[in-house]
């Protein structure tokens, strides 16, 4: 966000499973709160993980990026092993592609938890474009 401030909308989507046992608020975590510092970041709760399906999002930490028109330009990790921050090609081809329209990169490895998806959500009922 710091590289990119200002030229791109983000959402940080936070996966609440359906079918939790937490306590209420549990998913208003460290992550969560320091997500909602980040300047530009709209923080999302998304129950029972409709949009993460509606954007193929299959694992904890994926990064899809779109551009104006609609179309998927990058989806992928931008961390270059689970837990770690600082250069990566998944970072390097975002910021390419805000810059410059375009990244021979578009997608990299992403390094997180599988996330769990209805399989009965179809694109029309949450995609909308």
């Amino acid at each position: 966000m710091t590289a990119c401030q200002g030229e791109v909308q983000v959402y940080a989507v936070f996966i609440k499973p359906t079918a939790c046992c937490g306590e209420d608020g549990w998913e208003r975590s460290d992550l969560w709160q320091s997500a909602e510092r980040m300047p530009g970041v709209i923080v999302v709760l998304d129950e029972g993980g409709m949009e993460a399906s509606c954007f193929r999002a299959t694992t904890s930490g994926q990064v899809v990026m779109y551009d104006a028109a609609g179309d998927l330009c990058f989806s992928g990790g931008i961390t270059s092993s689970r837990g770690h921050q600082g250069d990566n090609a998944g970072r390097a081809a975002i910021v390419k592609h805000i810059r410059h329209g375009e990244s021979d990169v578009t997608n990299t490895p992403v390094y997180g938890c599988h996330l769990l998806h209805s399989t009965n959500v179809e694109e029309t009922q949450c995609c909308q474009r």
